[in-house]
């Protein structure tokens, strides 16, 4: 075969590309390579990396705390919490002998005597049988009550011998209140008895009552062991039958029988009250008890009026020898007794302890705001020299907002009771709402 001729030298020829799309070649000519990373530039893309989602952060924050609910208020008592009259301790003419206690309700104490040891208190224990009676079937005032059929054993008691009693007839019914005026005027056993069956069905079953009652009262060494007091065995303290008579006193019908100078029973017999003290000198009440064995012993109270307001004086003196003007036990009761209420009426006096408007404390909104808040009237108190009151505050339920004037709480002088003295206290300025910044800071 012949060889195929060479017309030239070999050479390779390069096919052209077909045309690019013009947006692939307008990328060609815009696209750079990235510069290389440096810390300036980390920091950067950082920052534009996180900067949304901190400030989604921070706004979602800012909702939930302006949403959440705001704390409660509180008031804050800033005046000092007790007040002490001016001059010495009160010199009380304490008896020489047994037990005594002095109060004045609704304010203190002006203290006791001789050691408070259980003793028998005799016909004073009739205090907590006219107490509970009141208590399980209150009278309100000037009534009567329910009326009570005398028993056998209530008659059969009538004529006891040495017993203090009243004539009564088996079938014949009494009022509650003639009931109440027996045993606190005549000190009658044989009623009180009646009373303990008409209430709880026995008197055992009363007595058991009487102790729960003393229990209640924190009458820590007393003890009953019947409604009429004529047992040894039932004892108790001056101090604990002064927490008793206090409690006895919040009672108007009790009050107004333990005031009674006599009454007149349903038979028409008049018998008079055995504290021969009551309807002088402001003396209000309250029970005498003697028998020879718990000797003379007396619970009483009294009023007094200082700068308008009436005060009640209650105290008591047990196991007193013979003595007094007719040296009997009865009459040395007696004559103790009066001693320290004319003793506790000398020595209470008035004192303005805050002026109108005087500033006592804060009402704090629980985010660092603070209005203050003030009394709406004079504080005045009933005491005696030496002695420290007690102020306490106790504030409403406060709102979030209100006006200048509005009342919050209020300030109490004394132990507390319904007799202690108890001003109004309002806010001085308006209280607001916490504000959006206070809001927004709070931790918590």
């Amino acid at each position: 075969t012949a060889p195929v001729p060479t017309v030239g030298p070999e050479r390779t020829t390069q096919q052209p590309l077909p045309p690019r799309p013009p947006l692939d070649l307008l990328a060609e000519l815009t696209n750079t390579p990235p510069p290389p990373d440096t810390p300036l530039r980390t920091a950067v893309r950082r920052v534009k990396i996180w900067t949304p989602l901190v400030l989604l952060l921070v706004v979602v924050f800012g909702v939930v705390q302006s949403v959440r609910p705001l704390p409660a208020p509180t008031l804050e008592l800033t005046a000092e919490d007790s007040y002490t009259f001016e001059g010495g301790k009160v010199d009380i003419p304490w008896p020489a002998k047994g037990q005594a206690a002095l109060d004045v309700q609704g304010i203190g104490t002006f203290g006791s005597s001789g050691e408070q040891k259980p003793v028998p208190i005799a016909s004073v224990a009739k205090v907590m049988t006219a107490y509970l009676i009141l208590r399980e079937h209150p009278l309100k005032s000037g009534e009567d009550g329910p009326k009570i059929e005398i028993d056998q054993a209530a008659e059969d008691q009538s004529d006891a011998g040495q017993e203090s009693t009243v004539d009564v007839t088996k079938g014949d019914k009494i009022s509650q209140r003639e009931a109440l005026e027996s045993i606190l005027i005549a000190s009658a056993n044989n009623v009180a008895r009646l009373l303990a069956r008409w209430d709880a069905g026995s008197e055992k079953a009363f007595v058991r009552k009487m102790n729960d009652a003393a229990k209640d009262l924190g009458m820590k060494n007393t003890t009953y062991t019947d409604p009429s007091g004529l047992n040894n065995t039932t004892v108790s303290t001056a101090v604990d039958q002064v927490k008793l008579a206090k409690a006895a006193m919040q009672q108007p019908a009790f009050r107004e029988v333990a005031a009674m100078m006599s009454y007149v029973d349903y038979k028409g017999t008049k018998h008079d009250n055995w504290n021969r003290l009551v309807g002088y000198n402001d003396v209000t009440g309250i029970k005498t008890g003697t028998t020879t064995s718990a000797l003379g012993n007396l619970v009483f109270s009294a009023r007094k009026d200082v700068n308008g307001e009436t005060r009640r004086i209650v105290g008591a003196v047990v196991r007193q020898p013979a003595g007094g003007p007719d040296n009997t036990i009865l009459g040395a009761a007696l004559y103790e007794g009066d001693k320290l209420i004319k003793a506790a009426q000398g020595a209470l006096e008035s004192a303005t302890i805050l002026k109108k408007g005087t500033v006592v404390g804060y009402a704090d909104d629980g985010l660092g705001g603070r209005t203050p808040v003030a009394v709406t009237e004079d504080v005045t108190a009933v005491g005696w020299a030496g002695l420290s009151v007690k102020l306490t505050f106790a504030a409403d339920e406060l709102p979030h907002q209100a006006k200048a004037g509005t009342k919050v709480g209020t300030l109490t002088v004394g132990d507390g009771s319904t007799n202690a003295v108890k001003v109004p206290v309002a806010l001085q300025k308006d209280l607001v709402e916490p504000g959006f910044a206070d809001k927004l800071t709070r931790l918590g």
